[in-house]
């Protein structure tokens, strides 16, 4: 009788039908069986019933969980998980950072009720989830993880551990949940979908594309996008009306003259190598030539000084003055590009600062007495972009950033929560005139 197993990453079938021919079914002659990628457990499945063939299933033999949840799911949350079942299980839920992505997983885990595996990014991401689902189930909840590598029927993971034991892990869970499902487009990480058989899959993020078009690598293992709803179709509703404010600085005489010489050796460059700026795989190609061609290596550093000023004028220092002054009783988050500039703004106006360098206790400690009040403003290198509960601040200032309308969208999340008072939240844009930031800000609002 033809029988699946989990093996090593792969659906193992030991004898198979001799006319079974599935194009992601192999031989494998040193055992005698044929293999297929375990993602495929869902797909072969369905081909084995349509044909009536009797076979012995030991991978989905899962024990049922009975999982309940105290949340009422608003209509959106409800319209987003049925949408996800009628796709059987499997599809991307896009909806913005604040909106309860977490809230309708907790749904499906209730509503599939099979052992599940939850992957997230950062381990602030780990511990909240975590927390999370202790306060909502009654059941053991393990980590793999910030310094843990326990398996339960409901188990939390790092994007980077999950990657180091799906191998191992992948035929455990029968719902697969990735948190900010972006991240799976990362070359790596794609074998976290790939080695696990979890035929229920749900990818979670507010902002789905990717500029390299990885996500269609997603859709390939996750699912497509099966719900979506923006920033805009949830405001004054769900989440806070918010209002974007940019404001226009200038470069010093000194900085001007700085940006220009560099620009112009960049630009210099570009005249005489046939490539593109406003392509993407067009900058690759720059910062692979910069290996060895000088005059490569020259104009990208160019860049990267012109940038760096532009990034950094004094004069926006004296525009996060006055939005500091003006927001005194508010509760402030300020993002920057460069953690030495973190740290410059940290010192000059005593903002606790966050950045990939502060340890997990210091950031949770800072994090914590901006929760309770104790700090109403914060300072960050985008560390707080994502994975982070931030759910009382109502004003950002962005003082520089890339252009990924992903980022801009993050930032703006994390003052979009619903406020007690119903007010409004603030987003600030400080931008230098005359420069290419110009058009960086215009790319990151799409």
């Amino acid at each position: 009788m033809t029988t699946l197993s989990f093996e090593d990453g792969t659906l193992r079938v030991d004898d198979p039908p001799p006319d079974l021919d599935l194009p992601f079914l192999e031989s494998d002659p040193r055992s005698g069986t044929a293999r297929a990628p375990a993602f495929r457990y869902a797909a072969l499945k369905d081909v084995l019933d349509s044909r009536d063939d009797a076979y012995d299933d030991r991978v989905g033999s899962w024990p049922s969980l009975s999982l309940s949840t105290t949340y009422e799911l608003r209509a959106y949350q409800r319209d987003a998980l049925d949408a996800w079942t009628a796709a059987d299980r499997r599809g991307v839920i896009e909806l913005p950072t604040g909106a309860g992505k977490t809230v309708v997983a907790i749904a499906a885990m209730v509503s599939t009720g099979v052992p599940t595996l939850v992957v997230v990014p950062t381990i602030d991401l780990l511990n909240q989830w975590r927390r999370e689902l202790e306060t909502e189930f009654d059941v053991e909840i393990g980590q793999f993880g910030g310094g843990e590598q326990r398996k339960e029927l409901i188990t939390v993971s790092t994007y980077d551990s999950a990657y180091l034991r799906a191998d191992d892990v992948g035929g455990d869970f029968g719902l697969l949940v990735l948190d900010e499902v972006h991240h799976l487009g990362g070359e790596g990480y794609r074998d976290i979908a790939r080695f696990l058989v979890a035929p229920a899959r749900m990818g979670l993020t507010a902002t789905f594309e990717r500029p390299d078009g990885a996500h269609e690598v997603v859709e390939a293992v996750v699912g497509p996008r099966v719900f979506s709803l923006a920033v805009d179709d949830l405001a004054g509703d769900h989440l806070a009306d918010y209002d974007i404010k940019r404001i226009e600085v200038s470069l010093s005489d000194e900085e001007r003259e700085a940006y220009e010489a560099a620009q112009e050796t960049f630009v210099q460059y570009l005249r005489t190598s046939n490539l593109d700026m406003r392509s993407g795989s067009d900058y690759q190609k720059l910062v692979m030539r910069s290996g060895n061609d000088p005059r490569a290596r020259e104009a990208l550093l160019a860049k990267q000084r012109a940038r760096r000023v532009m990034m950094n004028a004094d004069a926006k220092l004296s525009a996060l003055e006055s939005i500091l002054a003006r927001h005194r009783d508010d509760r402030v988050i300020v993002f920057t590009a460069y953690t030495d500039l973190v740290y410059r703004l940290s010192e000059r106006f005593l903002l606790p600062a966050i950045t990939n360098e502060t340890g997990v206790a210091e950031r949770c400690e800072i994090l914590e007495r901006f929760r309770d009040g104790t700090y109403s403003r914060v300072v960050t290198a985008n560390v707080l972009d994502e994975g982070v509960d931030v759910p009382d601040a109502n004003v950002a200032v962005v003082l520089s950033g890339s252009g990924s309308e992903r980022e801009f969208t993050q930032r703006l999340g994390r003052i979009l929560r619903p406020k007690a008072d119903g007010g409004r939240a603030l987003l600030y844009e400080v931008v230098t005139s005359e420069t290419t930031e110009e058009n960086v800000a215009e790319r990151r609002r799409g």
